[in-house]
């Protein structure tokens, strides 16, 4: 079982008084070589009148006569960017290079953003439907797959995401199993689904479905001490349920709030978990 690197609490900065410490797998190294990006823009079938940003990070490792994983993150730029909290591009770079992953294209995709300027984030990564996880397998995925070589193997496909992309991450997956097997979900925003949480219920009374599902929560995430809305308790629940029906999950409780720099911190522990 893989340990989790020590993480040490910064002085605080943020509105939840904590911070954690980034491992040597969150920055550039000399003896790393960079992977490459491409940048598309996009508009997409499956939500008419949207358009939106997508980048493929491509490990330097990667060749093209031996197919690679591939992960897909939501809320793209802000998930890949070098300086941001959570630096995927860089996580990958450095856990291919170990060989503490497979080769693992990295697929950012921002959410959609209407004509008339709005953004569609909530309304895409909510809802409890298989329409997203629709969009990535047949949008997105396809694309990448026309410019490199992508595995068949569902257990060499995931799916991550943070607050709305995180429930969005385990909804694609839910719905879509054939697909997308690994799943990273980091303070997921379970309590704002149209109608309530549906995954405590569900897990209890579904036959399992062959999904691996690494989750986090914050201690002190949205209305973490009120009776209903409650992000964290939402995602206790969810990670209660998973344990009853006997899934392979892994749960990580942080000392924050609602931010990503503890899922910046952990991201390579569970890109190490999710695909070992």
């Amino acid at each position: 079982m893989t340990t989790l690197v020590p993480h040490v609490p910064l002085p605080p900065d943020q509105d939840d008084g904590v911070r954690y410490a980034y491992g040597p797998d969150s920055s550039p190294r000399p003896d790393v070589p960079r992977g490459t990006t491409t940048e598309l823009d996009w508009r997409s079938t499956t939500y008419p009148g949207t358009s939106r940003k997508v980048w493929i990070h491509v490990p330097a490792a990667y060749d093209p006569a031996e197919p690679a994983a591939v992960l897909v993150f939501q809320d793209g730029w802000w998930y890949l960017d070098p300086d941001g909290d959570v630096r995927g591009g860089i996580v990958l770079d450095s856990l291919v290079h170990r060989g503490d992953i497979p080769v693992t294209i990295g697929v950012f995709v921002d959410p959609g953003v209407l004509d008339a300027g709005e953004r569609n984030r909530n309304a895409e990564y909510d809802a409890f439907d298989a329409r997203y996880g629709t969009f990535l397998a047949d949008e997105i995925v396809p694309e990448v797959r026309r410019r490199f070589a992508v595995s068949d193997d569902p257990d060499r496909w995931g799916i991550v995401g943070g607050s709305s992309g995180g429930n969005c991450a385990v909804t694609a997956a839910w719905h879509h199993p054939d697909r997308f097997r690994r799943v990273a979900c980091f303070l997921s925003s379970f309590a704002q689904i149209p109608g309530g949480n549906p995954y405590p219920d569900l897990l209890r009374t579904t036959p399992p479905r062959p999904l691996r599902i690494f989750s986090q929560a914050g201690h002190r995430d949205l209305r973490w001490d009120q009776p209903d809305h409650n992000w964290l308790a939402e995602n206790l629940r969810f990670a209660a349920a998973l344990a009853e029906a006997g899934y392979d999950f892994r749960l990580v409780l942080g000392d924050g709030g609602h931010n990503p720099n503890h899922t910046g911190v952990l991201l390579p522990d569970a890109l190490r978990w999710l695909f070992r």
